[in-house]
């Protein structure tokens, strides 16, 4: 538009695009802008593979209960082929998340104005593609189309320092990132809470408590249950196991907000290694699993033996390990002490305080770690 009213949409039609895994509000930033700026504003996603609590029918119910004035489009590969089909076209490959900006530009072109007769006049991006995104769109609508066709790059935020904060951040489950979730999404988005501590600290008894105390579930440990199993004795192959079924477990529970759980591949790992000096590379990767929070659950009570534990010195060697661990790997910790009332007392401060629960923030909430 080159003549205009005062306060009238600049551009048509315009376009934004992402993966929105999860939807946070730097995305719903750039979308308002957008929006503000047109008079009718496309939202399209698509991701391959799709991402952990982020499939299309959740992504486009965030986008739709965020996002009521814009079109939305959310398409996963199936789709795009039969909407191509449908137009008497050869379906493309979806390019996957990792391939270049060029084969995602080119995807993008195809997409839009050959399966979805799109043609917008802005595309909005805080990225350093979005000029030659642009580009790659106008030169598409022009062939198409047979006249000049110019899409314009625009950026509100670049480089989002006005909102410094990504979808990546979130599916680390940084729990300091959690507060850039709307609240439609944090409803659904799972954020795991990892327990670990010596032999008898009060893992088990503190995991269900906390999720009576949050109404959401909690993972049991399958270590145990297969160490039971097998007569208290386990082979170097068994502790890659029991940290591919824990990790399973914990993704079978992934439409809860909120997820407690008993053990996490960090434990798994010291008893490996304590058991046999040496790890197999599937558990170290295992053990890297990101969790929103870790608890350690100390050791400040009399040591009950139950037949099963291997004694108190040993706890203290354990605990000692998971400390200088959390140290070393940076992750986001705090310490629960006390009885069990003042346990849960302690994690549900830690997440109030960093917005990843419905319960008010409160200024002690305990002594988070290095990356909390």
């Amino acid at each position: 538009m080159s003549e205009r009213e005062e306060g009238a949409p600049r551009f048509r039609r315009g376009l934004v695009v992402g993966k929105f895994s999860p939807l946070h509000l730097g995305h719903l930033a750039l979308i308002r802008a957008a929006r503000a700026a047109c008079a009718s504003l496309l939202v399209l996603s698509y991701c391959k593979p799709e991402l952990p609590g982020c499939l299309a029918e959740r992504r486009a119910r965030w986008l739709a209960r965020t996002c009521p004035d814009v079109d939305i489009c959310v398409l996963d590969e199936t789709g795009v082929g039969a909407y191509a089909r449908d137009k008497g076209l050869v379906p493309r490959p979806m390019p996957t998340n990792d391939a270049t900006d060029a084969e995602h530009q080119a995807y993008l072109a195809w997409l839009l104005v050959e399966v979805l007769d799109e043609r917008p006049d802005a595309f909005f991006a805080n990225e350093a593609y979005a000029q030659p995104t642009a580009r790659v769109l106008s030169e598409a609508c022009t062939r198409r189309g047979g006249v000049a066709h110019t899409v314009h790059a625009r950026s509100p935020d670049p480089g989002r320092r006005q909102l410094p904060v990504s979808a990546s951040q979130i599916r680390a489950q940084s729990l300091a990132a959690t507060r850039w979730l709307p609240d439609a999404v944090r409803a659904d988005y799972p954020l795991r809470v990892g327990l670990i501590g010596a032999e008898s600290s009060g893992k088990t008894t503190l995991a269900a408590a906390l999720a009576r105390h949050f109404g959401t579930p909690w993972v049991p440990e399958y270590g145990r249950e297969l160490w039971e199993a097998k007569g208290g004795t386990l082979a170097f192959e068994d502790y890659a196991r029991i940290a591919a079924v824990q990790v399973a477990r914990e993704e079978a529970v992934r439409d809860a907000a909120l997820v407690f759980c008993d053990t996490t591949p960090l434990t798994t790992i010291f008893y490996c290694r304590d058991a046999h000096d040496r790890a197999d590379p599937a558990l170290i990767d295992a053990a890297a699993r990101p969790y929103a929070l870790l608890v350690l659950c100390e050791d400040d009570f009399a040591f009950e033996q139950d037949g099963t534990r291997r004694g108190a010195d040993f706890s203290r060697r354990q605990q000692a390990w998971y400390r200088a661990e959390l140290a070393a790997r940076s992750l986001p910790w705090i310490s629960a002490t006390g009885a069990l009332e003042a346990r849960v007392a302690q994690v549900a401060r830690a997440l109030a305080a960093c917005g990843a629960s419905p319960l008010p923030a409160c200024a002690d909430a305990g002594a988070i770690g290095p990356a909390g």
